[in-house]
């Protein structure tokens, strides 16, 4: 319910605020009421980084130096390929930062303000200290503030404590101590929340980083994010490699200087073997299969904020995972009906078989209820009376009249309201709800009842339902009475509330479990509620739960030891989230920790992957994660691990051919050199085969379908490598034995005088089709290539029709041909090609049936 802006206050209410002049001055002194965001990456700042690849740099020397020669063709060319690699990387980094701009709300919310005895509503960034806020229904908190007057007010604080239930707010009596949100009769509200009921007025007290979401926000600062592994290692072995063929291109540089003169050409020659060495794919494969990875689960409604984060989450050993909104819908709905005589009904059976004692209950709930609900429990009752209660009029469409309302009162915790039917007759109902001992005393209930009560709501509550009781009255004329207990009310019986189970969590918990990883859950909720949703999701909820209280009371090592076995956590404050994540880390686990609220952000970012909801996910939360789930549902974890499996068995696969290609490319690199025979590549020819023909095959690895036992095997060990010892020696024996055809064919054909121009054409076709003999050995580690070629690859088929037009302009059209210097080859000569090719294949298919066990493919 809006209230106008600009409306000046009635004269009784003293209440001035600060003047426009004081709230300026603090405006300067405070600055804006906001939470400082991270730098936004611009495409300059993520092309100064593309820039610093070595592969980059000597694509650039390259061209230079063609252009010191002269040759203004080659020239352009290398200076092409390098273009399409920056624009390439730019255009992906600057996709992800436009989908996040576009998940935040760059407009602040308005907030209500007096300010010179005036209402006056002003964006929230201007709200400063001292300001006094006017709240109602609907509206979000802007700030932190304490309450100066409150009517029947309650907040939604789930935000900051991950409660999904509002709680109640009184106005200080005194200078109040700090607390911290959640537990009711609290004289503050916080930015953040929202208020579902009541109105208020609030004098300001933290705003921005101050205030408690600030302060949550601030601690991230102090975190680092957890570094992607795989690009670690990738740098690790890229130096490596780097460092190795930038010594061998130096001595190349000498050596062909000294003994053949002519020091531009050996500096060309030099960087033709530094590129032909340089494993500078590995970054650029990795960059791809993140970048596809990210593209192929954002069609499953999941952002990637961080891409290599796809892959982290495939190894992940733990799933934390907060109780509302992410297991739950956070949404409440009635689950259980209980009349005083004893009938229990739980929706959705039968609801148009509804006992007139079930339907005076449900109905009287939805009467004592505000008409337009924010509050989470009392929309319940509105979209259970439209479902269970369809041929009986509801007030709001009937002409019904409310004439009182009595809200909540520490003394008294239930609401009342009165309604009349009829404006011309004096005949009014009344409705009763709340907790379920304050209706036993409206209802002046012996203590036999009350004890049956009582019984009746511990078996409820420990199903994890909120319970509330409801009672009718019935009143004639106008002259209402002082408070509720004036009428005479007729206990109707109990309504058990629950924020009701996602229909897909417990698939998926059970898909997480089959593939080793455990599923923990971390609420504030209280310790059988917790129980309750976990044992319904298919939790493994045996264990002994851990509560707040007692992390509060173990040290380190004793906590650690605690959470190797434990399934839920309950009663967790938020600093208590991030202190479990960090323990699990510490002992060794891979921690994926789901969230939505500013509470879940420390956890998040501490976390070696943070998983955000981005429907009702805060800005923190999702600043603060690697993933975002746009659509809210928990399922698509499921579906993000899958893949991120998938992600690395295929670049595993994809690395491995990689490094198995560079083996023949630098050995035929240097062969001439050695043997004083006419060089076979320019830079040209290498810059095509790295800069093309290779990621472009990855991509062909990067669209396989996954293994088939992919969610029934447990999480790689987190030290494992990528480049396993194992998986080095099986690249080696792929790349020797294409070095060792394709480098025979070239030295057979020199010795028999074959044109230089001709046994070069010959030689690069042999190579490239050898290299896709790789491809198909490599495309899967499980299963023979009979099998792999039954599943369906597009990706794959473009890409072999790609390489045969090339190949076949390469060889046949006469431009083309010259521009890589080659000769036209006779027919012989491509059968030669082709059995070599052939050789490759058969021999390592042979191979692998031999070796893949002993190689743990």
């Amino acid at each position: 319910m809006d209230q106008p802006a600009d409306a000046p206050l009635p004269p009784s209410d003293a209440l001035a605020g600060l003047t426009g002049h004081e709230a300026q001055a603090r405006l300067q002194t405070d600055g804006f009421n906001e939470l400082p965001r991270q730098e936004r990456r611009t495409p300059l700042a993520i092309m100064r980084e593309v820039l610093r690849e070595p592969m980059l740099a000597l694509l650039l020397v390259g061209g230079g130096i063609y252009l010191l020669l002269g040759d203004l063709h080659e020239a352009l060319i290398l200076l092409a390929f390098a273009c399409v690699s920056i624009a390439i990387t730019v255009i992906q980094e600057t996709r992800t930062e436009r989908v996040l701009d576009a998940l935040r709300d760059l407009t602040s919310p308005r907030a209500l303000v007096i300010r010179d005895g005036t209402r006056k509503r002003i964006p929230g960034r201007e709200v400063v200290r001292g300001d006094l806020i006017v709240l109602a229904e609907g509206d979000r908190v802007p700030a932190d503030a304490l309450l100066m007057r409150a009517q029947d007010l309650l907040a939604d604080e789930s935000l900051l404590t991950g409660e999904a239930v509002a709680v109640r707010k009184s106005v200080a009596t005194a200078t109040p101590p700090t607390a911290r949100p959640g537990g009711d009769d609290q004289p503050f509200v916080y930015s953040g929340s929202l208020i579902v009921r009541g109105s208020g007025i609030a004098e300001v007290r933290a705003t921005g980083s101050g205030s408690e979401i600030g302060r949550i926000g601030q601690s991230l600062r102090m975190l680092e994010t957890e570094p992607p592994r795989l690009r670690a290692q990738t740098a690790r072995l890229t130096r490596l490699c780097a460092i190795g063929g930038g010594l061998v291109s130096a001595l190349a540089l000498v050596l062909y200087g000294t003994l053949r003169g002519g020091w531009l050409d050996a500096v060309l020659a030099a960087i033709t073997i530094g590129m032909s060495m340089l494993p500078e794919e590995f970054p650029v494969v990795l960059t791809v299969f993140m970048a596809m990875g990210a593209w192929r689960i954002s069609r499953a409604r999941v952002l990637t904020r961080r891409a290599a984060a796809i892959e982290t989450l495939g190894s992940a050993t733990v799933l934390c995972t907060d109780k509302t909104g992410t297991l739950t819908e956070n949404r409440m709905s009635i689950a259980e009906l209980r009349v005083s005589d004893g009938e229990t009904m739980a929706p959705p059976a039968s609801l148009t078989a509804l006992s007139p004692q079930a339907q005076a209950l449900a109905f009287h709930g939805l009467l004592a209820s505000a008409p337009q609900p924010f509050d989470p429990m009392e929309t319940a009752f509105h979209d259970f009376a439209r479902t269970a209660l369809p041929e009986r009029p509801l007030p709001t469409q009937s002409g019904w009249t409310l004439a009182r309302t009595y809200g909540l009162r520490p003394d008294l915790l239930a609401v009342t309201q009165v309604w009349r039917p009829d404006a011309a007759q004096p005949s009014c109902v009344v409705a009763a709800k709340g907790a379920p001992e304050a209706i036993a005393a409206l209802c002046h209930l012996d203590d036999t009842r009350r004890a049956a009560i009582g019984q009746t709501l511990d078996a409820m509550a420990a199903r994890g339902l909120r319970v509330l009781g409801v009672a009718k009255a019935s009143f004639e004329g106008t002259d209402f009475p002082e408070t509720p207990h004036g009428f005479t009310f007729q206990f109707l019986g109990l309504v058990g509330i629950a924020d009701p189970l996602r229909p897909s969590v417990p698939d998926a918990v059970r898909d997480c479990r089959s593939a080793g990883i455990r599923v923990m859950m971390i609420t504030g909720d209280y310790p059988e509620t917790a129980r309750a949703i976990a044992g319904a999701a298919g939790i493994d909820n045996g264990a002994t739960i851990l509560t707040g209280a007692a992390i509060e009371t173990l040290a380190e090592p004793a906590l650690r030891e605690h959470l190797r076995t434990a399934t839920i956590c309950a009663r967790i404050m938020p600093e208590q989230k991030l202190r479990i994540v960090q323990a699990l880390k510490a002992g060794d686990e891979t921690v994926a920790m789901t969230g939505d609220g500013v509470n879940d952000a420390p956890a998040l970012k501490a976390a070696h992957i943070g998983i955000a909801m981005g429907g009702r996910g805060t800005d923190v939360a999702r600043e603060a994660a690697a993933i975002v789930l746009l659509d809210d549902d928990f399922s698509s974890i499921v579906t993000a691990i899958r893949l991120g499996r998938r992600i690395y068995d295929n670049l595993r696969k994809a690395m491995g051919f990689v490094f198995a290609v560079h083996v023949p490319i630098a050995g035929l690199a240097l062969l001439p050199l050695v043997l004083d025979y006419p060089l076979i590549f320019s830079p040209i020819h290498i810059a095509f085969l790295e800069m093309i023909i290779d990621p472009v095959c990855t991509m062909a690895f990067e669209a396989e379908t996954e293994e088939d036992d992919i969610m029934r095997r447990p999480p790689r060990p987190p030290a494992e490598p990528l480049f396993s010892r194992p998986l080095i020696i099986w690249s080696l024996l792929q790349g020797l034995l294409v070095f060792l055809l394709v480098g025979g064919l070239f030295l057979v054909a020199t010795q028999r005088a074959m044109p230089a121009e001709e046994a070069r054409a010959l030689t690069f076709v042999s190579l490239v089709l050898s290299i896709v003999s790789l491809i198909l050995v490599n495309r899967s580690f499980s299963t023979s290539l009979v099998t792999a070629i039954r599943r369906p690859n597009a990706t794959l088929l473009w890409i072999l029709g790609t390489m045969t037009t090339v190949l076949a302009s390469s060889v046949l059209v006469p431009a083309v041909r010259n521009l890589f210097r080659f000769a036209p080859l006779h027919w012989h000569d491509l059968g030669l090609s082709i059995g070599a090719a052939a050789t490759v294949l058969v021999v390592l298919e042979i191979a692998k049936t031999f070796w893949r066990d002993r190689l743990r493919f």
